[in-house]
């Protein structure tokens, strides 16, 4: 498919503006070099992005059980309420006094967030996930330095965790020390009581953990920490499996971030923007970020203004949405679905943790790539000419040859038990035709791209030749 510059044709142009009707003024300010701007016509540009469209794979084309990332259906109201020309036509920089509409969103955003979440305080500021969890651990920093406790230099992080948990500990100054899991794929308790000590800042969890597993030891856990003098830090992005049920403020954790985009239907993908919130204890709001809409106090700012505030529209949109009923029955069906997938695949793939699972759960698929030759990434990629998105693959990563699902709640019966139909055509297939399953996915606009240099040598924009 050809990009839209290559489609301009010289002098060709679209006439949907009204002629000027006012003197023309020369600012005097010119550019050196003329724009260089695509020349098409309405109907190329609506064809270009059509095409475009059908190219990729989204919630809104068909399944999409990419575990851990909990791709939602986005309802189509929340599009609705984030689009009204009170919230997109107001100025970041408009006086406090003019805007408190938006500010009674967050407000009251902030309030549902805090409710579900156990917490006392609340920021819309991070952009996304990852963001959110650089802005917790910085909380947890800020604690600890408010107290002269210097020498808390570590943050634990199980082995299970996302990659960005590590990341964001080491980004923040720490030492990330690495605790095991135990044959349960939980937290192994000696492990990490050998860890604990004066030197603990924090501990890194979110629960239900990333194989789909809500660990039954999480109060001893985050007590253990507690009294080695560190803080709790919940990863929000398994969420959707127990909001409405269980808060992770009464698990013992002291700041947490949620993904927006996850657990409260905003858009997830393509870019962005995201919204990674972050929320706490009362004795942490005071190192939350300042904002000019939110009484914030912190000496920190991660971004701009309030975060990005349409999302937040979209969320608050879907919690009133659901409401106080709605949102337990959410997490509830989300469950429902991932235990039924489970069971309706079980006698082919072999689920990594045979028990009952949360949200999401992982295949192991060691013992078939050895009897068959066929590897995870082998069945990932024919799951595309199937029309069903890939699911994660080979994470975590203390399960081999892995595959993760998380069907999410606004699927139907019908569709899980087709998903689960094509799961064991794929189990057959790959003992009587291996190669064609090598060779997968056979009918996508793009094969199998070397990812390698695809990740190493991006290319991110166009030159003119």
């Amino acid at each position: 498919m050809k990009l839209i510059f290559e489609k301009s044709v010289p002098g060709r142009h679209s006439s949907i503006l009204p002629a000027c009707d006012v003197p023309e003024v020369d600012l005097g300010v010119k550019r050196e070099e003329p724009l260089n701007l695509p020349e098409l016509c309405e109907n190329d540009v609506s064809r270009h992005y059509t095409q475009l469209c059908q190219r990729v794979h989204g919630v809104n084309c068909g399944f999409y059980p990419l575990g851990s990332c909990t791709m939602k259906y986005n309802p189509r109201i929340d599009e609705e309420m984030a689009a009204l020309p009170g919230f997109t036509n107001v100025h970041p920089l408009a006086p406090k006094a003019s805007v408190k509409g938006s500010e009674a969103v967050l407000e009251l955003a902030a309030k549902y967030l805090c409710e579900i979440a156990g917490m006392d305080g609340m920021t819309f500021q991070p952009a996304a996930g990852a963001h959110g969890e650089f802005t917790g651990v910085l909380l947890i920093k800020q604690y600890h330095d408010a107290r002269g406790d210097k020498a808390r230099t570590k943050i634990i992080v199980p082995d299970s965790a996302h990659g960005t948990n590590p990341a964001t500990a080491a980004m923040c100054g720490y030492d990330v020390v690495n605790v095991a899991s135990a044959p349960n794929g939980c937290v192994d308790l000696e492990a990490l009581k050998a860890v604990l000590g004066p030197d603990t800042a924090g501990l890194m969890l979110t629960n239900p953990n990333t194989v789909g597993i809500f660990d039954e030891n999480i109060l001893e856990i985050t007590r253990l920490v507690h009294e080695a003098g560190g803080l709790c830090y919940y990863d929000g992005a398994n969420l959707n499996a127990v909001m409405g049920h269980v808060r992770p403020g009464d698990m013992g954790f002291d700041c947490i971030h949620m993904n927006l985009h996850k657990t409260f239907a905003t858009p997830h993908g393509g870019g962005g923007p995201g919204a990674g919130a972050v929320g706490c204890k009362e004795f942490l709001k005071g190192f939350l970020p300042k904002s000019v809409l939110m009484e914030g106090e912190g000496s920190i700012q991660v971004r701009g203004f309030a975060g990005n505030f349409l999302v937040v529209v979209r969320a608050l949109t879907y919690l009133m949405t659901l409401g106080k009923e709605g949102i337990p029955e959410a997490s509830t069906n989300a469950v429902l679905n991932a235990n039924y997938l489970m069971q309706k695949i079980k006698g082919t793939f072999t689920p990594a943790f045979d028990r009952v699972c949360m949200h999401e759960f992982v295949l192991d698929l060691s013992e078939f790539k050895k009897e068959t030759g066929v590897s995870a990434l082998d069945v990932a990629k024919s799951l595309i000419d199937h029309g069903m998105h890939p699911p994660t693959m080979y994470f975590p990563l203390i399960v081999h040859e892995a595959l993760m699902l998380e069907p999410t709640e606004t699927e139907s019966k019908e569709t899980l038990d087709e998903a689960a139909e094509i799961f064991r055509a794929l189990y057959a297939q790959a003992y009587s035709d291996p190669d064609y399953m090598h060779a997968a996915p056979h009918h996508a606009q793009i094969g199998r791209p070397d990812e390698v240099k695809a990740a190493r040598n991006p290319i991110v924009r166009w030159t003119e030749a």
